[in-house]
């Protein structure tokens, strides 16, 4: 999530803050105040302040617990865990990849309900049996009571909520199918979101009551993100089973490390090729470097008869390539995550195939979604 802010670690995940969460760490803490402070007109309106930001912060502890529960289960199944996040609608644990089956997927899904669950539980029997009174007794029914509302909201059966990944699981292993799961949870998600909307607007419009303004800011969270799902689900679907070398583009800039560097401006450069960077190889077809247009300037003009590729190339380190028999998919989350637009596709021998481009990928998706024609 872009913006974001680091704070520390959590068990050794690196824990995040959006800055629309101060905005909502404002709100609470006001709110909670004003309540305790009606409630209890005996508190100073310093007390009641403290007491109130307090109980946001305790709020928003069992949010991160929520997420915890998520991540600690991921954790099991062998998944890292890349980031908790606190913001205005929440808390987001994100995981590195999805879990292998269904069952495992169910797990991770419901442990963060669990976990609120037995949170407000915890709190409940501490409040029953300290006999608690007070601002005190205030404050643990409120946690009690927002622990079981998160619980509960986020066991609505839609995705991006806990519940619409408990439906996905539900789907996958009945259809055997984890994109089916996806796509449906996430049309059930998008229903939810309407009836949000619509319960934000209606109030609104017929009787010009702002209350449930906080439904349509959900709403459209919901209506957005389960669209988004849907279309990564269809995305996946038809990339699944192919590979780094079946998006390798045709006519990859690859040029032998023996050329001089005349023939190589004459045969790839003068000659009209579009390309500005090369990949080179040795006798055996192995990668061994990479040379830039621009690495000619370096090079007198009267020299480039007498001077070869491989004496002016860049190397290029193992970790940025990737193997010819790799998942597309894994090559995309790479691309992705070290923000690279071309990779260079090796074998395990360390043959060079070609280049691998997000273009060619694209291509190679649309020409997967066009009809066939009849």
């Amino acid at each position: 999530m872009n913006g974001t802010i680091r704070v520390g670690n959590l068990f050794g995940i690196p824990f995040y803050i959006h800055p629309s969460w101060f905005l909502v760490l404002g709100l609470v803490t006001w709110s909670y105040s004003s309540g305790l402070a009606a409630q209890f007109p005996q508190l100073s309106a310093g007390l009641a302040l403290l007491l109130g930001l307090m109980t946001a912060l305790m709020l928003f502890a069992s949010v991160v617990a929520h997420e915890l529960g998520h991540s600690f289960v991921a954790i099991r199944q062998g998944i890292d865990v890349k980031s908790i996040t606190l913001f205005i609608f929440g808390g987001l644990a994100s995981l590195e990849k999805e879990s292998k089956t269904p069952s495992e997927a169910f797990w991770v899904a419901i442990a963060g309900p669990l976990v609120s669950f037995l949170l407000c539980g915890i709190v409940t029997v501490i409040g029953v049996t300290t006999t608690a009174s007070g601002p005190l007794a205030a404050i643990l029914g409120v946690l009690a009571s927002v622990n079981l509302a998160l619980a509960l909201f986020n066991l609505i059966p839609g995705l991006p909520l806990d519940g619409g990944n408990i439906l996905k699981a539900i789907v996958w292993k009945v259809t055997g199918n984890p994109y089916k799961g996806v796509t449906f949870a996430s049309r059930v998600g998008q229903i939810f979101g309407w009836v949000a909307i619509i319960s934000g607007v209606l109030p609104l419009v017929f009787f010009g009551n702002a209350g449930n303004f906080w439904n349509l800011l959900v709403g459209f969270f919901l209506l957005q993100n389960a669209g988004n799902s849907a279309q990564f689900a269809r995305v996946q679907e038809k990339l699944t089973g192919l590979t780094a070398e079946d998006a390798v583009t045709h006519d990859s800039p690859i040029v032998s490390g023996n050329l001089s560097l005349r023939e190589f401006a004459d045969e790839r450069v003068i000659s009209g090729q579009n390309w500005h960077r090369f990949l080179v190889t040795d006798d055996d077809g192995q990668l061994v470097g990479a040379i830039a247009v621009d690495n000619l300037r370096n090079v007198p003009t009267a020299l480039w008869s007498e001077t070869q590729v491989k004496e002016v190339m860049r190397p290029i380190t193992e970790s940025t390539t990737v193997q010819s028999d790799q998942p597309l998919l894994e090559v995309i989350q790479l691309l992705e995550e070290q923000k690279l637009s071309v990779l260079p596709v090796i074998r395990k021998n360390g043959v060079l195939v070609g280049i691998l481009e997000k273009a060619a990928i694209i291509q190679l998706l649309q020409s997967r979604t066009q009809p066939n024609p009849a």
